[in-house]
């Protein structure tokens, strides 16, 4: 029984620890922060206390302006993942389904989701104007290529034992797609998913601060670097880092309950 009890309790003590090592990188950085700040390495009004900075996040995000322009961005940033969801992982599938099709429009995929989106921003702005349909969209294309090329390799990639399987007893060409590709491409549809949520956030926040934008949290970072706030400015990038941060525990939580066979 004091064996049971002390696995027992060596496994609790685990668990813990593994709850805090997250918290191990965060506190490093403000420590390292505070520690630049405090010997005179840069100037406060150019970098100034975390403490202070925190404080301003957190009033701006309990009611301040930050909160105004923290749910803008979240809002075009989940529109711009939406569309880029249900068009590119239906597209994606399809594509992969047939190896041809997908071959005959690599080129295209592959060039636009190398070239930076930020440079297709001057084109976007002739075909929208200064809106926010404009930030909406470019966020939305630019995740629409990472969503088309997961899933399409997730089809492409399927187990070939599977299918065969699936042949074998008797599986038409539609049950082996919509029982078998569809769910082999979800483990690199979810790592798509992930990876586009996260691109759509950052040309959000570009657009923001370089489109004529009146709110979100690259109007506020741009804003106040012009007027030298520089807490309002670190408090709106901890924002951005915060909302990026989350929206990615997000769906590494739904990727391992919904993908849970992932690796067997």
């Amino acid at each position: 029984m004091d064996r049971r009890a002390s696995l027992a309790a060596a496994r609790r003590t685990s668990v813990h620890w593994s709850l805090l090592l997250p918290l191990i990188g965060p506190a490093a950085l403000f420590i390292v922060w505070d520690i630049v700040v405090r010997a005179g390495m840069i100037r406060a009004i150019l970098l100034p206390p975390p403490a202070a900075t925190v404080l301003t996040l957190l009033t701006g995000l309990l009611g301040g302006a930050l909160l105004n322009d923290f749910l803008f961005t979240l809002w075009r940033t989940l529109q711009a993942f939406a569309i880029a969801a249900l068009v590119g992982v239906p597209l994606g599938v399809l594509l992969g389904s047939n190896e041809k099709a997908y071959r005959s429009v690599e080129f295209l995929i592959d060039f636009f989701r190398s070239t930076p989106s930020s440079a297709l921003i001057p084109l976007f702005l002739l075909i929208f104007g200064v809106s926010d349909i404009n930030k909406v969209a470019i966020a939305a294309f630019s995740a629409l290529l990472i969503v088309i090329f997961n899933s399409a390799y997730g089809v492409i990639n399927a187990r070939k034992q599977r299918i065969m399987a699936a042949k074998v007893m008797g599986a038409s060409r539609w049950q082996i797609f919509k029982d078998v590709l569809i769910w082999e491409s979800l483990q690199s549809g979810f790592v798509g998913l992930r990876s586009a949520v996260s691109m759509a956030l950052v040309i959000v926040v570009v657009a923001e601060m370089f489109i004529g934008s009146d709110n979100g949290l690259g109007h506020r970072i741009i804003d106040a670097q012009q007027v030298l706030n520089v807490r309002t400015m670190y408090a709106a990038i901890l924002a951005a880092g915060a909302l990026g941060y989350a929206l990615n525990v997000l769906f590494l939580v739904l990727e391992r309950r919904i993908v849970h066979w992932s690796g067997r």
